[in-house]
């Protein structure tokens, strides 16, 4: 194992709000909710390369007009000259001015400007609600106007309503919040009243395309005491949404990304310096592969793959009741980096923000390290996270979802190590030497069992 020191290589990169939308140039992305989604729209259009265009399929008030670099107001597609003659920034395009608001874009325009931006891959940005400044809201039968286009759709809460009563004071549409989050009129605002609101089909979900991802940012988490609640949230949001972000936009502060992590087990090797199937050897009652299994579920990894090779049909039967995919890996004699491949190829299309790379041999493995791998990462993106131990780097590691493809480049007997110079690397400081043994022969086995630290 390399040896190092994790405080000489772990730098504090601060996490922006287009880091934590995960925002390329061809991003379509529509903007709902309360509390913060023009700051959220208008602070990712200053993030990206220029030029942005922003739209609304809503009214917009005319101060909000002036956060844009340029504002177009038209209710023609006539544009192409105008947009492409050397404009530079955000470029906000409305449709007429009328009295203090402008008016929603049309169809035909909105349309136009989408194979606009999507042919020169320009991000859309698109401001599809209104909350009349309050920082939660309750959904009209017309609301909100998403396009059916839309990649990603950006659902903002704030917290500022924790523990204030249900009323139109804080409330947009406090009536129909009400009937979503079954909450009565008066009674306090908790983190379940939001939970519930956002997790209604009537409520933060309504009329998001089939196919767009689904984000929610709980803004407003000015104090480490709503930061906590806003964590709190997480998991049971994490069930309906692909990420949940958590930050102050006021002051340009994302605290942290939440998103599904994958379990992936890596079991298929022949254990040919071992002598025997090591992923069958016996831990306390069960086959090392389906302790190693029960461990990532229990951490909430998922989902959870389990990749066999050599002795497919025993390491299938010895998981074969849990909730983990099989992914079988035809060329594992090649090495570990097939079984790499073969496990990123079954988790591509399951929305998951990154996958932590168990290994078969490590039953003694805690949900501990596994949580802490997934919060560390939550921080700040980090592509890769390993946890070092006295100085030596140890496994689970987990890789963030943008190192994906050259993981699906490594050739050979070689592991996530061979894309260590890509990436940045975060090391993860802990102290239990029990990520450092891996069974490579009888003697190691024995260790294992007897010792009764482990």
């Amino acid at each position: 194992m390399c040896v190092m020191n994790a405080a000489m290589y772990n730098q504090k990169m601060a996490l922006t709000i287009d880091r934590a939308l995960r925002v390329n140039s061809s991003s379509c992305i529509a903007f709902t909710g309360a509390g913060g989604k023009t700051t959220a729209l208008f602070q990712l259009a200053r993030k990206l390369q220029q030029p942005v265009l922003v739209t609304a399929t809503t009214h917009l008030g005319s101060w909000q007009v002036g956060l844009a670099d340029q504002h177009i107001a038209t209710e023609s597609p006539a544009l192409e000259e105008q947009l492409l003659s050397g404009v530079k920034g955000s470029i906000l395009i409305t449709g007429e001015l009328d009295g203090d608001r402008t008016r929603p874009v049309n169809d035909k325009l909105l349309n136009w400007l989408y194979e606009f931006c999507t042919a020169r891959a320009i991000p859309l940005l698109i401001e599809a609600d209104g909350s009349r400044q309050k920082t939660i809201k309750g959904w009209a039968e017309h609301e909100p106007p998403i396009p059916v286009f839309a990649k990603q759709v950006v659902q903002v809460v704030g917290l500022s309503a924790l523990g204030n009563p249900l009323s139109d004071t804080f409330v947009h549409r406090a009536q129909i919040f009400s009937r979503i989050s079954q909450l009565d009129p008066g009674e306090t605002i908790t983190s379940d009243t939001i939970i519930n609101a956002l997790k209604h089909p009537g409520g933060g979900l309504k009329n998001i395309p089939g196919k767009a991802q689904r984000v929610i940012i709980l803004n407003q988490a000015d104090t480490a005491e709503l930061q906590s609640t806003a964590n709190s949230m997480v998991e049971p949001l994490l069930t309906s949404y692909n990420s949940v972000i958590i930050s102050k936009l006021i002051d340009e502060k994302v605290f942290a990304v939440h998103e599904p992590m994958a379990g992936i087990v890596l079991a298929a090797g022949g254990s040919s310096r071992y002598g025997q199937t090591k992923q069958l050897l016996d831990w306390r009652g069960e086959p090392f592969v389906r302790a190693v299994a029960k461990t990532a579920l229990q951490a909430g990894l998922a989902p959870v793959v389990v990749v066999k090779g050599s002795n497919a049909e025993q390491i299938g039967a010895a998981v074969d009741d849990l909730d983990v995919q099989l992914a079988h890996n035809p060329d594992w004699e090649s090495g570990q980096g097939s079984s790499i491949k073969a496990g990123i190829q079954a988790i591509r299309a399951a929305g998951v923000g990154g996958a932590i790379f168990m290994l078969a041999d490590q039953p003694q493995i805690t949900t501990s390290v596994l949580h802490a791998l997934v919060e560390k990462h939550a921080e700040e993106l980090h592509p890769i996270v390993v946890p070092m131990v006295m100085d030596r780097r140890a496994n689970p590691v987990l890789f963030d979802l943008s190192t994906f493809d050259d993981l699906l480049s490594i050739q050979g007997d070689v592991g996530g190590r061979a894309i260590f110079h890509k990436h940045r690397v975060e090391y993860l400081p802990w102290h239990d030497d029990r990520l450092l043994l891996d069974v490579d022969t009888p003697e190691m086995y024995q260790r294992l069992i007897t010792d009764e630290t482990l």
